[in-house]
C-alpha cells in the first residue's frame, strides 16, 4: 500500500535519502507512529484476507436450521422493556417467531414443530460486547503473558524475558504483553536498563495491558532511530533519564508504534480466517453473540475492513460483528467511500472512533488535577479545540461518534465537543457514545443526561484496579467516582459495560458480577462505592439490550421478541437467583445464533 499525497508527511519530500519512504519501508522514526497507526505498515497476513478465496480453507458454512423449533422448560428472560420472562419460544429461520407462555407459543408454531426441553435451564438474549478490539486479540493472543496472572511483580516480568532471550536467535525479535504497572509491584524496574540486561541481543517490546503504553530496551530504541534528540510527537512521550536519554518507557501510542513499527511482523497472523474464527468461539464460549469492534483500522487500515465483510460472505462467522472505524484512518475511510450502516446483519459499520486520551491506570488519562503524588495530570491525544472538530465533522456526516475519554479532563472534553456538534446541527438520533467513562462527577452526569449521551464503563477499572486507583493512582474521594452506573441510571443514562478486551477479558457475566457487587480483586472483601453497585437486572440489561441500542441493532438483537434474531444463550443457574458474590461462578452452558448452536461446554 503506497501513501496518498494526502497523507505525506512533509519530512518525506526532504532530499536526504535516509529520511525519505517507498511503498514497503517506513523507516522514519518521526513519521512511522503516524503511519502505523493508519495501518499502512503492511502485514503479509493480512494482505489477502479480503478475497473470498482466502476463506475457503474453512470448509463449506454449516447449514442453517430448518422448519420451527419450540424453546421450554426454562426461566427465559427476554430483557424487553418491561423484562418480561417467557415459559417458552419458538424460531425458524433464524428468527424468533413466537414467545410468551407454552400454550400460546405452540398454537403459533404449528403442529410440525420440533420441541427443545432445556431442563429448567435459564435463557437470556445472546451477550453483546460493546466495547473490544478484533484483531489485537487475534494478534496478542499468541504472545507471551507478561500479565499480573502470569507474572506476580517486575522481577517476574524481567525473568519471563530473560527465558525468551535465551530461547530466540541473536537480533529475533521478543514481544510480550498484558503488563500492568498498578497490578505488579516494581513497574519502575521495566525500563530499558533493566532489559538491557537480560536480552541484550535482542530487540524487546512489552505492551502495556492497557494498550497505552509500551516498554523496549536499547536494541529496539536504536532500530527505530529513537535518540536522545527524538523529539515527542503530539499527544504521546518517550520517557527519559536524567540525561535526557529515553528511558524505554513509551506514553501514547504514537511513540509505541514508532518502535513496534520497524518490526511488524511480530504482530502477523499465520492463519487470518482461523484466527477469526478463534476470536468469535472465544466470544461464543461466554454468551456473545454480537460484539463491537472499536478502533477498526487501527492495525492494518482497510484491510481489516475487507477482512470483517469476507469472513461475513464466507458463513463462517458465528458472532455478529459491529465496527467503529478509527479517527486516525480518516482520509482512507473517505477514500473507500464507507458510510455509517454500511453492511449486513453480520458485519456492519455503525460508529466513528476517537481516542482523545489514555489510560487512567497507566497514568496518561487525562485529568483536571494531577495524580496522587505526582506533578503531572495525563496526556491529552487530541486537544479540545480538535476534538470539537473531528466530532463535528464526523457527526454532521451521519456517523455516530465514539470517544474514548478516561479522565474527567478528557471527559469534559468530549461533553465540551459533543455540545459543539449539537449546536452545528447533528441528530441525537445517532446515540453518541463515551467509552470507559471512567471519572464521572455529578455535573458531567447531569450534562450526560441532558445531551442524551450513553456511556460505555470498563467496569473492570472498579474490579482489577479499584485498590490501586484507591490507595496509589487517585485516593479514596476520586476513585469513588469510578464506573457510577447507578448514578447514570438515576439520572435515566443509558449505559453498557464492557471489557475492552485484550485489556480485560470478554466475559459478561464477569461484567455483572462486577457491576452488582464492585468487588475488589486486589483486597479480598473489599468493595469499591458500594452506593454505585447496580441491580443485577440493571447489569444485564446493560450486556443486552442496551447494549444493542448503542450498537444501533436493538431491532435485530438485545431482546427475545418475535422478529428478531434467535441469538440466545442458555446458563445454569438464573444471575437473579443466585447469591451475587456467586454470578461470577455462572456457567455458560450453551450459544445459540440465529437457530443454530455455535458454542456447548
Amino acid at each position: 500500500m503506497s501513501i496518498s499525497d494526502t497523507n505525506r508527511p512533509s519530512c518525506c519530500e526532504t532530499a536526504d535519502p535516509a529520511h525519505r519512504h517507498d511503498d514497503d519501508r517506513y523507516g522514519c522514526p518521526c513519521c512511522a507512529p503516524m503511519l502505523a497507526s493508519l495501518g499502512l505498515i503492511s502485514l503479509p497476513s493480512l494482505a489477502n484476507a479480503g478475497k473470498p478465496a482466502a476463506w475457503k480453507r474453512l470448509g463449506p458454512p454449516p447449514s442453517r436450521p430448518v422448519g420451527t423449533t419450540i424453546v421450554t422448560n426454562a426461566t427465559i428472560i427476554t430483557a424487553d422493556a418491561d423484562f418480561s420472562i417467557a415459559e417458552a419460544f419458538a424460531h425458524r429461520d433464524g428468527k424468533i417467531v413466537a414467545i410468551g407462555s407454552l400454550a400460546d407459543v405452540k398454537a403459533q408454531a404449528g403442529e410440525d414443530a420440533a420441541t427443545v426441553d432445556c431442563a429448567g435451564k435459564t435463557i437470556l438474549p445472546g451477550f453483546i460486547e460493546p466495547h473490544m478490539h478484533f484483531f489485537p486479540i487475534a494478534m496478542m493472543d499468541r504472545l507471551a503473558n507478561a500479565g499480573a496472572l502470569a507474572c506476580a511483580d517486575a522481577d517476574a516480568v524481567i525473568a519471563l524475558i530473560g527465558k525468551l532471550a535465551r530461547a530466540a536467535a541473536p537480533g529475533e525479535w521478543i514481544v510480550a504483553r498484558q503488563f500492568d504497572p498498578s497490578l505488579q509491584p516494581g513497574a519502575d524496574r521495566i525500563n530499558r536498563h533493566a532489559l538491557d540486561a537480560v536480552a541484550p541481543d535482542n530487540p524487546v517490546f512489552i505492551f502495556n495491558a492497557s494498550l497505552h503504553i509500551g516498554y523496549c530496551n536499547s536494541k529496539a530504541l536504536d532500530i527505530a532511530g529513537v535518540t536522545a534528540a527524538t523529539p515527542n510527537p503530539a499527544g504521546a512521550a518517550y520517557l527519559r533519564d536524567a540525561d535526557g536519554h529515553p528511558n524505554g518507557v513509551l506514553q501514547g501510542q504514537a511513540t509505541m508504534f514508532g518502535v513496534l513499527a520497524h518490526n511488524m511482523t511480530a504482530l502477523a497472523i499465520d492463519d487470518v480466517p482461523d484466527a477469526c474464527r478463534r476470536v468469535c468461539a472465544k466470544a461464543n464460549s461466554v454468551g456473545i453473540t454480537t460484539m463491537c469492534d472499536q478502533a477498526s483500522g487501527g492495525f492494518q487500515g482497510r484491510r481489516e475492513i475487507d477482512a470483517f465483510h469476507a469472513f461475513a460472505a464466507s458463513g463462517h462467522m458465528t458472532a455478529r460483528l459491529r465496527y467503529s472505524l478509527i479517527q486516525h484512518g480518516a482520509a482512507h475511510w473517505d477514500e473507500m467511500k464507507i458510510r455509517f450502516g454500511d453492511g449486513d446483519e453480520m458485519a456492519r459499520a455503525t460508529g466513528w472512533k476517537i481516542v482523545s486520551d489514555g489510560s487512567n491506570q497507566g497514568r496518561t488519562g487525562l485529568q483536571r488535577d494531577a495524580y496522587l503524588g505526582r506533578a503531572d495530570r495525563g496526556i491529552a491525544y487530541v486537544e479540545a479545540e480538535t476534538l470539537k472538530e473531528m466530532v463535528t465533522t464526523r457527526a454532521l456526516a451521519g456517523w455516530q461518534v465514539v470517544v474514548h475519554a478516561n479522565g474527567d479532563q478528557a471527559i469534559d472534553n468530549a461533553l465540551d465537543a459533543f455540545e459543539a456538534a449539537y449546536a452545528a446541527g447533528a441528530t441525537r438520533a445517532l446515540r453518541f457514545r463515551i467509552e470507559h467513562c471512567s471519572v464521572l462527577h455529578d455535573e458531567q452526569i447531569a450534562r450526560i443526561a441532558a445531551m442524551e449521551l450513553s456511556p460505555s464503563f470498563l467496569i473492570g477499572h472498579v474490579h482489577y484496579w479499584g485498590k490501586a486507583f484507591r490507595d496509589e493512582i487517585f485516593g479514596p474521594e476520586k476513585s469513588k467516582l469510578l464506573g457510577r452506573a447507578a448514578s447514570c441510571s438515576g439520572a435515566g443514562i443509558r449505559w453498557t459495560l464492557h471489557s475492552d478486551e485484550p485489556v480485560s477479558d470478554m466475559n459478561p457475566l464477569r461484567l455483572i458480577d462486577n457491576a452488582v457487587n464492585r468487588s475488589l480483586w486486589k483486597e479480598p472483601g473489599g468493595v469499591l462505592n458500594a452506593d454505585e453497585r447496580v441491580s443485577v437486572e440493571q447489569a444485564i440489561v446493560a450486556v443486552t439490550r442496551d447494549a444493542a441500542w448503542q450498537c444501533h441493532s436493538d431491532h435485530e438483537v438485545g431482546t427475545l421478541e418475535p422478529g428478531k434474531f434467535a441469538d440466545f444463550v442458555v446458563l445454569d443457574r438464573d444471575p437473579r437467583a443466585v447469591p451475587p458474590a456467586d454470578i461470577g461462578k455462572i456457567r455458560v452452558l450453551e450459544t445459540w445464533l440465529a437457530g443454530r448452536q455455535v458454542y456447548a461446554a
